[in-house]
C-alpha cells in the first residue's frame, strides 16, 4: 500500500461531468494515482451553459481539507475553482498549514460557456495568498490577460505575461495557448530561469469542455509519481492532446475532453 500514490484536488462540482472535481478524479485515475477530492463550490451546468453556482461555505471547506490531509499523505495537489476570497483564504491556509509543496494552480475565471466562476474582489486575494504557493500556475491566454492586464496575441506575449505572474509569487508558470491561432497547439512553460515551448499538432474538433481541468490533473498526477516538473508538463500535453483527440460529443453543447476514452 505505501506504493500507492495519492494526488488531491481542490476544485468546484460538475454534475455534467466534463470539467471540475468529476474531469480531475477521472484524469487521476487513468493516470493510476489515487484520487481524492474537496469541493469548494457547486455548480448546476451542462454542455451549453451554467445555470447557477453555490459557494460551499469556507469554513467547511476547511473541515474537508482537515478531514483528507490529517490522515492520508498527498503526494500533489491541485486547485481549481474557488469562487470566492474566503475560500481562498481557507484553502491557502491549510495548504500551509500541511506544507502541500507539489502544488498545481488552474486560475479557473470564466467557463467555456463565458460564466464568471471567481468573482472580481477574489482576484487580488488569489494572486496574494495563492499564488506564491504554486509549483507551477497554468492559465491560458484569456485568464493570463485578466491576471496581467496584457493583451497576449503571440509567443512573445505570452513569454512577457509568464514573467509577469511569475513577479507574482508562483515558481513556475505555464501558459496555455490552446486559445491562440496557427496550426500548432503551443503551450510557455517558464521556470523561474528558463522557457521551454510545448508543441503539438492542433487538434481541430471545435469547442472542447475541460481541457484545463484535464491538463493541470495530468500535470499533478504525473508530479505524484515523482516526475519532475518539465517531464509532468510535457507528459501532461500529450495526455490532453489525446483526450481532445478522442472527445465526446454528448450533449447539445460543446464537445466534452474525455481522458477515460485513451487506449494504452
Amino acid at each position: 500500500m505505501s506504493a500507492v500514490k495519492t494526488a488531491l484536488t481542490i476544485a468546484g462540482s460538475d454534475p455534467s461531468g466534463g470539467a471540475g472535481i468529476q474531469a480531475d478524479l477521472k484524469t487521476f485515475s487513468r493516470l493510476r494515482v489515487y484520487g481524492m477530492s474537496v469541493i469548494t463550490s457547486l455548480t448546476a451546468q451542462n454542455t451549453s451553459a451554467v445555470a447557477g453556482i453555490t459557494e460551499v461555505p469556507p469554513e467547511f471547506v476547511r473541515r474537508e481539507l482537515d478531514a483528507v490531509l490529517s490522515d492520508i499523505h498527498v503526494d500533489a495537489a491541485k486547485t481549481g475553482m474557488l469562487l470566492t476570497s474566503g475560500v481562498i483564504e481557507a484553502v491557502t491556509q491549510k495548504i500551509r498549514d500541511y506544507q502541500i509543496r507539489n502544488l498545481v494552480v488552474d486560475p479557473v475565471m470564466v467557463s467555456t460557456s463565458g460564466t464568471a466562476l471567481l468573482d472580481p474582489d477574489a482576484i487580488g486575494t488569489f494572486r496574494r495568498m495563492l499564488l506564491p504557493l504554486a509549483l507551477v500556475i497554468t492559465p491560458n491566454t484569456d485568464e493570463a490577460r485578466m491576471l496581467t492586464g496584457k493583451e497576449i496575441k503571440s509567443l512573445e506575449d505570452m513569454e512577457e505575461a509568464a514573467l509577469r505572474i511569475h513577479d507574482t509569487g508562483a515558481r513556475s508558470v505555464l501558459i496555455k495557448g490552446g486559445h491562440m491561432t496557427g496550426d500548432d497547439a503551443i503551450d510557455v512553460l517558464f521556470d523561474g530561469t528558463d522557457f521551454t515551448h510545448l508543441q503539438r499538432d492542433r487538434i481541430r474538433s471545435g469547442q472542447i469542455h475541460g481541457t484545463g481541468c484535464v491538463l493541470s490533473a495530468a500535470i499533478t498526477a504525473e508530479l505524484a509519481t515523482g516526475k519532475s516538473l518539465l517531464e509532468a508538463v510535457h507528459a501532461a500535453k500529450d495526455f490532453v492532446t489525446a483526450a481532445i483527440a478522442h472527445g465526446l460529443r454528448l450533449g447539445k453543447g460543446t464537445g466534452i475532453c474525455d481522458p477515460l476514452a485513451l487506449e494504452d
